[in-house]
């Protein structure tokens, strides 16, 4: 039997009079790909900041990998192997790639944001930081400046990031924003990759990479729960097609 890794309990946040999340339930079980989509304004951005614990939510519980995480701030659920990467990237320009890796590692194993002169805690820092560049197809690219990368390397390096963390679970927020068609089909192919060895919460626009890489697709709408199921069956169902009526991603789910 599949062991649930993240279980989402009737999550309610409300932001003035605006409710965010209304009663949301979902579960991502253990090696799944489990996108999430929704048009604007349904409530995406709101769900994984409450997942990561950016944001706190009003009422309801989550639970990773059997460990209620609904009140712990981000960095214990980093150490209990949930790892994020963000829709707007939030590197340090000025360093190398591989520096701006090395703080990820530095950030999760507790140490200060300054880099050690001792060769052995060096080596420490980086043998992981340069494992998670190869991962990503970017280990040739170790000692670039941050600012020389292109958008897609950027949204490359994040994921470098999150997966230097030594995460059991990665948390994708939208990966594939601002990519052109030759760099959305690299991180698909890598993402297929990554989906081979972790669990995925995947937070998307891009249907056609959504629909190729999720095992199930949860929709949301107006903050609430609106389909969940496997792909065919989210492109098939009526109450999907019309939540994204005046939205151009109508079209490109009844492609996919």
């Amino acid at each position: 039997m599949t062991a649930t890794m993240l279980n989402v309990d009737r999550l309610f946040k409300r932001f003035q009079g605006i409710i965010a999340s209304n009663d949301i339930t979902l579960a991502v079980e253990q090696g799944e790909l489990h996108a999430v989509i929704g048009p604007n304004g349904a409530g995406k951005t709101t769900l994984i900041g409450q997942l990561d614990g950016e944001i706190a939510p009003d009422s309801g519980r989550i639970l990773f990998a059997g460990s209620d995480i609904t009140r712990l701030p981000t960095h214990r659920r980093s150490l209990l192997g949930l790892a994020r990467s963000f829709q707007i990237t939030s590197l340090f320009p000025d360093f190398s790639t591989l520096e701006n890796v090395t703080l990820a590692v530095q950030a999760h194993d507790g140490h200060s944001f300054r880099f050690w002169r001792d060769v052995r805690r060096e080596r420490e820092l980086r043998e992981p930081a340069l494992a998670a560049l190869k991962r990503v197809g970017l280990d040739a690219r170790a000692d670039v400046p941050c600012s020389a990368l292109s958008h897609g390397e950027h949204r490359q390096l994040e994921i470098a990031m999150a997966l230097a963390t030594r995460p059991r679970m990665l948390l994708l927020d939208e990966p594939m924003a601002g990519l052109g068609p030759e760099e959305s089909k690299r991180m698909v192919a890598m993402l297929r990759e990554l989906k081979r060895e972790f669990t995925i919460l995947l937070v998307e626009h891009d249907m056609e990479a959504v629909f190729a890489l999720a095992d199930r697709i949860t929709v949301l709408f107006e903050g609430r729960v609106l389909a969940c199921g496997a792909p065919e069956a989210i492109r098939a169902s009526p109450e999907v097609r019309r939540a994204y009526l005046g939205e151009q991603t109508t079209a490109e789910i009844g492609r996919v």
